[in-house]
């Protein structure tokens, strides 16, 4: 079959043919309809990221397809079932083996491509604002980096749970797409003060940043007393780093997101939160924001533009076509 194989790190991804896996026990094979691309995947590829597996390996870390064999054990999917599946690795493959855990079904309506931009981007948003922060209808929500993949989520379901959501995000275009999801306010990152806008808006409750410096700071003294920092992603190279005397005097929490984690030590509320949203879909209450939809052999492209943040919303991997 063909896959995007990473050989070396900092050395370009390939495609290449390797042997098709066969499921183990507990294992679903699945013929992968489309991949979404994320900034991990930059991050893997760079030796970068907080899960280091050995090469040579497969990227791709979340797809869509058709179960096509089960391994033993396996009671909850059949062949021939529609699913979505957190693989953490190994999505940009004609198949891909993964546990049935990390599988879920797809509603009738919803699409492979809306599937594959789906469970990582929505995921890490609802169970931050949700689950981590516990944000309360009425309250003001700051969103840095908001038309990115998970930041345009964190808009678009801060809106659904009543907060007031105000959008950071460059350029006019990117924060008309960020309104389009609900954002009350959109603020243009080009040469702004942000502490000052946002003092002048009356502050902020919660913060969602995928972005870190230089938009990290002055957001995190903006916060109201008793505020939440929700610390997502560092895309624009810089982790922030906070004193701690700003954090005592305002009584302000900075709280950690690493969505994949909850895999491992609370698995529960991450399907739980898949579930709700997998509802919240088929109501209409959400929709996936794909700005671009590439073939296999244009992969590389797919990454330029989340490299070069030339995209909105999700990048999704079409390997049907």
């Amino acid at each position: 079959m063909r896959a995007l194989v990473l050989q070396e790190i900092d050395s370009p991804p390939r495609l290449s043919e390797i042997p098709a896996p066969r499921p183990a026990a507990g294992e679903v094979l699945i013929s992968v309809a489309a991949c979404g691309l994320n900034f991990a995947d930059l991050l893997m590829q760079r030796g970068q990221y907080q899960e280091r597996p050995p090469l040579p390996l497969v990227l791709g870390m979340e797809i869509s397809g058709t179960v096509i064999a089960t391994g033993d054990g396996v009671t909850q999917f059949r062949k021939g079932e529609r699913v979505a599946a957190f693989t953490g690795q190994g999505g940009l493959a004609e198949q891909v083996a993964c546990p049935a855990s990390r599988c879920v079904p797809l509603p009738d309506t919803m699409s492979f491509t809306d599937a594959a931009g789906f469970l990582v981007a929505y995921g890490t948003s609802h169970l931050a604002l949700a689950h981590r922060a516990r944000m309360q209808p009425g309250e003001t929500l700051l969103v840095l980096g908001a038309a990115g993949g998970v930041g345009l989520t964190a808009v678009e379901i801060g809106a659904a749970m009543g907060a007031r959501v105000i959008a950071v995000a460059r350029g006019a275009e990117k924060l008309a797409i960020a309104r389009a999801k609900g954002a009350a306010i959109c603020l243009d990152s080009d040469g702004i003060d942000l502490r000052a806008e946002l003092k002048a808006l009356g502050g902020v409750d919660v913060v969602y940043d995928a972005i870190g410096e230089p938009l990290a700071t002055p957001a995190l003294r903006a916060l109201r007393p008793e505020g939440r920092f929700l610390a997502i992603g560092f895309a624009g190279g810089t982790v922030p780093q906070f004193p701690a005397n700003i954090l005592l005097v305002k009584n302000l929490t900075v709280i950690g997101l690493y969505w994949g984690g909850y895999l491992n030590f609370a698995p529960d509320a991450l399907t739980g939160s898949l579930a709700e949203l997998m509802g919240w879909y088929a109501a209409g209450r959400i929709a996936p924001h794909v700005s671009h939809v590439l073939p296999l052999e244009r992969v590389a492209d797919g990454f330029a533009l989340l490299r070069d943040r030339k995209s909105t919303g999700k990048v999704v991997i079409d390997l049907t076509a």
